[in-house]
């Protein structure tokens, strides 16, 4: 008996779908929240800073992410948890890699991509500003990279030190004029200040009433948790935060320590797609233009 052409079409259509509706169940079975599926996601609202609490969504081992947004004042901000426990979890550091005094200015979405890393942010202070890679740049403050000394340390600013497995503290901020040799530290990366500290924002941020993007990063009291942060700001509908106000959401999100990386222009988040593709999720602006990325200096990310 011949089958009709239509009831053929049907039977293929419903072999089709039962394939795509297993291969699915198997896919999501296997893996965790992507970081496309979480850039889609609208941000979480709070009236204010005291009422900021993390809902983070995991879309790696040991690896968190969180978009929030305040109303009062009104700035939007992302977010990673990285637990440094995790043998999955490796902390990266880099400079774009030139010479002893200068290296070569990175964006951040070439740096998470060149390294093959899930997420990333910028990090040093920095002398030379443009979009363009590859330019002679200089580290204003201290880059190790697993042992190296790539940029030297600057005395008046402070640092995000990780030390090696011998060491029984996994990471900490210090001053960059107390480190005098590499050999206990696996990577550091220089920023600008100290600005959580035991839990309080410190006293040099309580009368800086500027507001600015900002690039952060904090420690849980255990040091088992890092966290990176940036806010943007120089746009409507994120106004950008003071210092005192980036201690407070590091504090937030489960920070005692907290250090003020390098802002403005140059805050970036990156972060590896499933498409192979590497994109900034926050909105950097660098002259002027939103969406610009900047070419910085010293990263910081997780592989």
């Amino acid at each position: 008996m011949t089958i009709p052409l239509f009831q053929k079409a049907s039977r293929i259509f419903n072999l089709r779908g039962f394939f795509i509706y297993i291969s699915l169940i198997l896919f999501t079975a296997c893996t965790t929240i992507s970081p496309a599926s979480l850039g889609m996601k609208k941000a979480l609202v709070f009236s204010s800073l005291s009422e900021v609490e993390p809902s983070w969504l995991s879309f790696a081992d040991g690896v968190d992410y969180f978009h929030g947004k305040i109303a009062a004042p009104q700035f939007e901000f992302y977010a990673l948890r990285i637990d440094l426990v995790s043998a999955n979890n490796q902390i990266v550091v880099k400079d774009g890699m030139a010479g002893a005094e200068r290296s070569l200015s990175t964006k951040v979405s070439g740096f998470v991509r060149d390294n093959n890393l899930i997420a990333g942010i910028n990090a040093v202070p920095f002398d030379v500003v443009s979009s363009t890679e590859g330019q002679p740049i200089k580290n204003i403050g201290i880059v190790i990279s697993d042992g190296e000394l790539l940029a030297p340390a600057n005395r008046h600013y402070d640092a995000l030190v990780f030390y090696n497995a011998a060491e029984a503290q996994r990471a900490a901020i210090v001053s960059q004029s107390s480190i005098s040799s590499t050999g206990n530290i696996e990577n550091a990366v220089g920023g600008f200040y100290h600005i959580l500290v035991e839990g309080n924002p410190s006293q040099r941020t309580l009368n800086d009433e500027t507001r600015h993007p900002r690039s952060a990063a904090g420690l849980s009291p255990d040091s088992k948790h890092l966290f990176l942060l940036v806010i943007d700001g120089r746009r409507a509908g994120s106004v950008g935060a003071t210092v005192q106000e980036t201690a407070l959401v590091l504090r937030s999100l489960g920070s005692s320590e907290g250090i003020n990386f390098d802002g403005g222009g140059s805050s970036a988040l990156a972060m590896s797609f499933p498409d192979g593709r590497v994109r900034v999720v926050n909105t950097p602006i660098h002259n002027g233009i939103p969406g610009q990325e900047r070419a910085v200096a010293g990263c910081i990310g997780v592989r």
